[in-house]
């Protein structure tokens, strides 16, 4: 498994959210390797995006978004765990959220975390896919490139083709489609 390097993160929030599809999201467990297969990611920039979590009253976000990329960025919503990775360019601010993974590894034991048995039902939301992969607010920081973490994206190729649409959940956007998602994939989800 090739991880995925801070030099693929190190690049606007949008191409890195673009090129996360198809890539493969990797949690290890004790002995347990969790995988799931990104299908919907969404791009989110620094303070003059009006949905970011960069803006100046998350003074603590726009840090952690401003800071090394690579970096694990888990905080809550609506009393769900998101997990984004930090993205940007130098001295830019900017994460990518996961929002989608397709099962691939360890299904039983996110079945488990999730008490759900319908895997078309699984991962396909950020919230599901945290609860599911186990990612909690402890994991928040975790660099994503290193080999020593237990949560972290590597490389897998592919071929499909990628859609677009405004972000989900969002009342006030940037004029630009900045969510993501591989075309077809029943994991997506459904909004």
């Amino acid at each position: 498994m090739k991880i995925l390097r801070e030099s693929f993160y190190s690049r606007k929030p949008d191409i890195v959210a673009k090129e996360l599809l198809g890539k493969i999201l990797v949690r290890k467990i004790d002995e347990k390797f969790l995988k799931g297969r990104i299908v919907e990611s969404e791009a989110y920039f620094g303070e003059e995006d009006p949905a970011s979590r960069a803006k100046k009253k998350f003074k603590k976000f726009y840090e952690r978004m401003k800071g090394k990329v690579g970096i694990a960025f888990v905080y809550m919503v609506h009393a769900n765990w998101l997990f984004n990775v930090v993205a940007h360019e130098k001295e830019k601010a900017g994460a990518v959220l996961i929002r989608a993974v397709e099962p691939l590894e360890g299904v039983d034991v996110m079945k488990e975390n999730r008490k759900v048995d319908n895997i078309l039902k699984l991962t396909n939301g950020p919230g599901k896919l945290c609860k599911a992969f186990g990612i909690t607010g402890k994991d928040d920081g975790k660099n994503v490139t290193s080999k020593k973490s237990d949560i972290f994206i590597v490389d897998s190729k592919g071929s499909f083709e990628i859609e677009s649409s405004r972000r989900i959940g969002v009342s006030r956007d940037l004029n630009r489609n900045l969510r993501f998602y591989i075309k077809g994939n029943k994991f997506v989800s459904k909004f």
